[in-house]
């Protein structure tokens, strides 16, 4: 049961990893944007960056530390 949970997991965090990707390229070309004086999306993005990036990245780092702990968990059964 718990590789179905940690595959599942695994797919879940590697969307979130795309998702996270996606908001820091746009940022940057945001910030590039903003600093020339070309309208990049710099407003939509701090719009997005606390209802869509900020979580996103939140659940990131607690689906890999929570991987990590269900391996762990996994194998101290395992072993004995």
């Amino acid at each position: 049961m718990s590789e179905k949970i940690i595959d599942w997991l695994e797919r879940i965090l590697m969307v979130d990893v795309f998702i996270v990707l996606l908001g820091f390229l746009w940022f940057a070309i945001a910030i590039v944007g903003r600093s020339a004086g070309i309208p990049l999306g710099w407003e939509i993005w701090y719009k997005l960056w606390y209802p869509v990036f900020n979580p996103a990245i939140g659940i990131l780092f607690l689906g890999a530390f929570s991987t990590w702990i269900i391996k762990k968990i996994a194998r101290r059964f395992q072993s004995e």
